[in-house]
């Protein structure tokens, strides 16, 4: 604005000065009237609210509302008043004035959430399943986790078919040691711990913190113990469950079905040697192993679950119905010094533990059922599990039982089936005979397929890491042809592994016994000095202890007894 000075040197200029100031001198009036007139309101009603211009720091919500499962409202929610500011109760309506009205520099919008609003609050079940469901992208290419449409069925067939095999034959030995009282309790507490340490497994399978799932046993212990720790304790029982048990599985399959022609024929001798016999047993087995993954051979497991009940049923019924042996005793072995008495009672609990396999194989089941925060895994598992552990308890019982009745001290080390054709061949029917031998063989061709699948996961595993691809068709099959072969090749090099029945019970012990109580421990974190801190900590000490002395014991009573190591000479 010019001055009077000014306009009086330069008098061209003066009219259109003049007129610019008269428009600011208008201008000024009425926004002094206005702000008169905003004065007066704002004594009138002193409770005007005016949106500040700065935006206000975000609102936090409360734990609860974080977390809440509900779409209830939370205060990022609540109403907002036309001044900007959130009504609660029975806030009185705020009057417009006219600086509210009046134009001014618009707030900036500041995001508090990236989340949209049709999936808020925080805690919504669409936020949680969404965590639920983090899995690693490899493992649709991996043939554990390549399929994950399993159910309780599916559960229970596996869990069934891995619980229950040869080696509940051999629990009558045990007896034989323990005695009648002793046996069965320490049978029962066996039972009763190992379907604990199963729970744990099934419920440490998915972290409700995390949303991670541990599809594998190592993966799990690597999680709890740290990678290092957890491969150095865990992988070599792990991998011995599972490519011990097929040489183990192709030894008996083969022998069985080299018993099964000589019953079936009448013949003593066979047109096949034993190491024949395991051939064919073993390309069987490579044929089923063609199957993909492991909800491919769910009808695999059924077949081999019926056939390990059925054949479990007929021995013992067999062995009760022929009535007990004649001069049989149920006093238990007695040895010539203490220590042996004490080494003999260990290898007892080793059989007994022996008995109790698939620990190692259940988080690889689980991995095969679809999860979310509403259906949980854990549930269909937990229930498929204590269905097929309802029916193995069912088939271990009465073979305990019924074996140490029938033949008490008699019985062979090789356990019932030897038992079987020793003392009842020549008067029991060919049928029933050869009936339980198919069945076993069916079996055992059956159980290599879910026994085996973890170490087809562990190869196709280093291919998938390396390539970041997943395994072509025909590398699948040279993989798995090439580990049933290896199998074949350790199983006549050493024909006599069925002998240490017992020192495999102390290696497998820690994972089934002792393990599942430190990851729980590790990872659950229960209160100090709490039951559920007591009970896992002693069953978990008590069974690394066993597994110590178990493993001991089983190497002493093979040296003391004596076993011959026929290497490439089965028999």
């Amino acid at each position: 604005m010019h001055s009077p000075a000014s306009s009086a040197s330069t008098p061209i200029h003066w009219k259109a000065s003049t007129e610019e100031d008269f428009g600011a001198r208008s201008r000024r009036g009425k926004i002094e009237h206005s702000c008169t007139k905003a004065a007066t309101a704002m004594v009138d009603t002193p409770e005007i609210k005016s949106a500040p211009i700065t935006p206000r720091p975000p609102i936090s919500c409360p734990p609860s509302q974080f977390h809440s499962p509900s779409l209830s409202r939370s205060p990022l929610l609540s109403p907002v008043g036309e001044d900007g500011a959130a009504v609660h109760g029975k806030a009185k309506p705020a009057v417009k004035s006219a600086a509210s009205t009046a134009p001014h520099t618009p707030r900036r919008w500041t995001p508090r959430n990236l989340t949209p609003r049709f999936i808020t609050p925080l805690g919504s079940p669409i936020r949680k399943a969404m965590r639920m469901t983090k899995l690693d992208p490899r493992d649709a290419w991996l043939p554990i986790t390549e399929s994950r449409n399993g159910n309780a069925f599916y559960a229970a067939f596996h869990t069934l078919c891995s619980g229950i095999g040869i080696q509940a034959l051999v629990l009558p030995v045990a007896f034989t040691i323990l005695g009648w009282t002793w046996g069965l309790i320490n049978f029962t507490g066996a039972f009763i711990w190992q379907l604990y340490t199963l729970y744990l497994l099934v419920q440490l399978h998915e972290s409700p913190e995390t949303g991670m799932r541990f599809c594998r046993y190592l993966q799990l212990c690597g999680a709890a113990f740290g990678e290092k720790a957890g491969k150095f304790m865990a992988l070599f029982p792990v991998m011995y469950l599972s490519g011990g048990t097929c040489t183990a599985i192709i030894i008996l399959g083969g022998s069985t079905s080299k018993l099964f022609y000589q019953t079936v024929s009448g013949r003593t001798d066979s047109p096949l040697t034993t190491v024949e016999w395991y051939l064919v047993f073993t390309c069987a087995a490579v044929v089923l192993s063609q199957l993909p993954n492991l909800n491919s051979i769910a009808g695999v497991s059924l077949i081999g679950a019926i056939t390990a009940m059925a054949y479990c049923t007929v021995i013992w019924i067999v062995s009760v119905v022929k009535g007990r042996l004649p001069g049989v005793s149920y006093d238990p072995v007695h040895a010539d010094s203490s220590l042996d008495r004490a080494f003999q009672v260990f290898n007892a609990l080793g059989i007994i533990a022996f008995a109790f396999r698939g620990h190692n194989l259940i988080l690889e089941i689980q991995a095969t059922m679809p999860s979310s925060e509403k259906h949980p895994s854990a549930k269909p598992m937990w229930k498929g599990t204590k269905v097929a552990y309802g029916l193995i308890s069912a088939c271990l019982y009465p073979i305990a039982i019924g074996g140490y009745w029938a033949y008490g001290q008699l019985i062979p080390n090789a356990g019932m089936l030897t038992a079987l054709y020793q003392f009842h061949g020549q008067d029991t029917s060919k049928g029933i005979l050869g009936f339980t031998s198919a069945m076993v063989i069916i079996n055992a061709v059956s159980s290599f397929q879910i026994y085996a699948m973890p170490m087809f996961d562990d190869m196709e595993s280093q291919f998938v890491t390396r390539r970041k691809k997943p395994c072509p068709w025909w590398l699948r099959a040279i993989m798995r042809t090439f580990f049933a072969f290896i199998c074949f090749f350790v199983s006549v090099a050493t024909p006599f592994v069925g002998s240490f029945s017992g020192l495999v019970g102390g290696i497998a012990l820690p994972v089934t016994m002792a393990y599942p109580c430190f990851m729980w421990l590790k990872i659950k974190k229960p209160e100090a000095y709490s039951p559920m801190w007591w009970l896992n900590w002693g069953l978990g000490v008590l069974g690394m202890a066993l597994s110590a002395i178990v493993i001991a014991s089983g190497i002493y009573v093979v040296i003391d007894t004596g076993v011959t190591f026929n290497f490439f000479n089965p028999q």
